[in-house]
């Protein structure tokens, strides 16, 4: 076979697999597991029958899942947006941290009591199982829309505390020392990268924001590859100032998620495009690390399926509960948060951190993390709409809508604003008549399910509709269309951490 035609079948292959990927989605409706555990599975399973497939350094599946969790995060943020974020920003901040912390603390006391494990591998296996996952709980949700503040706040914590996670492992691989002088040297390098990841993002985010805002670029093309190497260029300027360069994408990506902007809906849709590659990339790559006879193995099975139930059945739903008490939520939206805190590729990616760290026994923990990351994916993640339902937490599938009719300006169109109306909003069954729109707003377009329905005063607005405002200069209807601001009685435990 000549290199050209060697090189043609490698295309072949790679094609074949990244389309067999893409539809995975729809096996993973059919059977209600989540597209990451196939991805991991099916990935492991080939390593296992082609060696030669899992021939990559550690070195290099932590950079090419690094790169990856960046697109992700980046995504992530944008998907929340500003607007969400403030409303339970304290809860994620509190949760993110806190949350994260208590359960990096359980994990290692469980594994070094229980299962024998010195302190520092259990501390080190505890930090790499503490954070939720992004990728998986994206992946979980799908085309699913939660109402109320839950969505937010869990898709808030798995970003929040991806770095939060990260930056506690590399904080106890750095540690020199030992006692209270590695304990020292591990909280100073763990504030080190929070608060340089804090401040390198909003000082990025709002750079991008301006350069987006103001940069004019002749294509909606150009602008999305901007904004992918802004992206890129804020995680690697935390990451040399010793910060949490994903911190920083993170809080770029929610700075930029609400913009108003030239091309927002091309770069929109492009990032949504590279984070979904990157999360099969990142879910490929990492089960290509590992054989399924390895995670099988006798030491590690019964010690990753103890870890994970323990993680399931009493850390998550009943120690980082207690740290969720002065978030003000309601019983069923408590229950179904601490349910949903899904493990996935970031607790793996740290699992490959201490491989390529050359820790003494890194190849066990890994395994471990492997096999808890599977048991969180397919057990919690199958059951979360099950969840939803039994804790009574309004969530409800969103029809695609892939035909698009599109309107373009040459300057910005003054006060037209796109709202899409969620279940349990001011907006949601209410009449035009009924809005309190005043007397400088009005809505000039509503769409619903493929259809325009004429507005009149009679109207009636149900979730899921799209709606196009005209709005004077110092007018916001936003509220009347997002969940999270709907009238709450005076005995509803909704609100942010006081």
């Amino acid at each position: 076979m000549t290199d050209s035609q060697t090189f043609s079948l490698a295309v072949l292959v790679i094609s074949a697999v990244l389309m067999a990927a893409v539809f995975s989605n729809r096996l993973s409706e059919w059977i209600r597991v989540p597209t990451p555990a196939l991805f991991l599975i099916a990935a492991a399973g080939a390593a296992g029958l082609f060696p030669g497939l899992g021939q990559m350094t550690y070195e290099l599946q932590e950079r090419i899942v690094s790169i990856a969790l960046v697109f992700i995060l980046f995504n992530g943020g944008m998907h929340i947006g500003f607007a969400r974020f403030r409303t339970a920003a304290g809860a994620i901040a509190w949760i993110g941290v806190a949350g994260t912390v208590v359960t990096a603390g359980a994990i290692a006391v469980a594994a070094n009591l229980l299962f024998g494990f010195e302190w520092h591998l259990a501390l080190l296996l505890g930090a790499a199982l503490a954070p939720t996952d992004p990728a998986v709980v994206f992946a979980v949700l799908g085309r699913r829309e939660i109402s109320g503040r839950s969505s937010t706040i869990l898709e808030g914590e798995s970003g929040a505390n991806d770095p939060v996670g990260i930056a506690l492992l590399i904080s106890l691989l750095v540690a020199t020392g030992s006692g209270w002088a590695a304990i020292g040297t591990g909280m100073l390098e763990f504030v080190l990268q929070m608060g340089v990841g804090t401040a390198v993002g909003i000082i990025g985010g709002y750079g991008l924001v301006v350069l987006t805002r103001r940069a004019a670029l002749p294509n909606g093309a150009l602008v999305a590859l901007r904004t992918v190497g802004a992206a890129l260029f804020i995680y690697a300027a935390a990451t040399l100032l010793h910060g949490s360069g994903f911190l920083a994408v993170f809080i770029a990506g929610i700075m930029m998620g609400d913009l108003r902007a030239p091309y927002k809906a091309e770069i929109d849709r492009f990032i949504a495009g590279i984070a979904s590659l990157a999360e099969i990339v990142a879910f490929v790559v990492l089960g290509l690390s590992i054989t399924i006879s390895e995670v099988l193995a006798p030491d590690v099975l019964w010690t990753g399926l103890g870890i994970a139930a323990l993680l399931i059945l009493v850390i998550r739903p009943v120690l980082v509960g207690l740290v969720s008490l002065p978030i003000r939520l309601l019983p069923g939206e408590r229950a179904f948060i601490l349910w949903a805190g899904l493990k996935g590729a970031v607790p793996i990616l740290l699992g490959v951190f201490i491989l390529n760290a050359g820790v003494p026994g890194a190849d066990r923990i890994y395994a471990i993390i492997f096999l808890v990351v599977l048991v969180s994916v397919i057990v919690q993640g199958s059951l979360v709409p099950v969840f939803a339902s039994v804790f009574k937490v309004p969530m409800r599938m969103v029809a695609s809508r892939p035909w698009a009719v599109e309107a373009r300006f040459k300057e910005e169109p003054e006060g037209l604003e796109r709202h899409v109306v969620a279940g349990g909003s001011r907006a949601d069954g209410s009449t035009v008549a009924e809005l309190d729109l005043g007397e400088e707003g009005w809505i000039t377009m509503i769409s619903r399910s493929g259809r325009l329905i004429q507005v009149t005063p009679n109207a009636r607005l149900t979730a899921g509709d799209t709606v196009l405002t005209q709005v004077g200069a110092d007018a916001d209807f936003g509220h009347l269309f997002r969940a999270d601001d709907r009238p709450r009685d005076e005995d509803d435990a909704g609100g942010v951490v006081p």
